[in-house]
């Protein structure tokens, strides 16, 4: 099995909280919880992380994905503490470290300012969360692996007020929109940068530097 990515959310934030209530198919996270993000290859192999997980913490599973590649998990609960110790049993049932994990690769990432009412019509269509207005800023990202995606977006709604558009947390790439005034788009971006640097990993094989 290889570990893709294993990311700790302290504390999810109300928009992405309410997101994630909009597409899980577990059990619903809420604002205030820890949550705890893992993306595995191959994909079906996710099935045992989440029994070890569930067996060894009280934690509630929101998210257990297998798609074409990957397997993606979400567990969540109040106490920290029982989120790390899932995180920790996977770990152990992997026997791997956290450093073993994909460091994030930013793909694309964008700053839109004055969007089109056009634009933004079509973007309403597709998003989960909230709208996005004519002539707000729009910022997009796309990072490998995909389950960091959640981290971003909840570090930029810590960091400055956004609407939260869209979040993709599994697949061959995570995305986020967001949508707001420029200002602070520019320091939600800020703190997105901050947070995907300052997460430790290993390097994929082949990936441009």
């Amino acid at each position: 099995m290889e570990l893709r990515a294993l990311t700790f959310i302290d504390v999810l934030q109300p928009q992405l909280a309410g997101f994630l209530q909009t597409v899980a198919q577990g059990m619903l996270p809420l604002e205030g919880q820890s949550a705890l993000v893992v993306e595995i290859a191959p994909g079906i192999a996710v099935n045992s992380l989440t029994d070890v997980a569930l067996k060894t913490a009280r934690v509630t599973p929101g998210m257990q994905i297998v798609e074409r590649a990957f397997g993606l998990l979400e567990l969540h609960a109040f106490d920290q503490g029982e989120v790390r110790a899932a995180a920790a049993a996977i770990l152990n049932r992997l026997g791997l470290g956290e450093g073993d994990r994909l460091a994030p690769r930013v793909l694309s990432r964008e700053i839109i300012t004055g969007v089109d009412g056009h634009q933004s019509a079509m973007i309403n269509r597709m998003r989960h969360g909230e709208m996005l207005l004519d002539g707000q800023t729009l910022y997009t990202l796309e990072v490998q692996p995909a389950g960091y995606a959640a981290l971003a977006a909840n570090e930029a709604e810590k960091r400055a007020e956004v609407g939260l558009l869209e979040v993709v947390t599994f697949g061959a790439v995570g995305r986020v929109w967001l949508g707001g005034r420029e200002e602070e788009i520019r320091q939600a971006a800020g703190a997105i940068d901050a947070c995907l640097k300052g997460l430790n990993g290993r390097t994929a094989a082949g990936a441009r530097s």
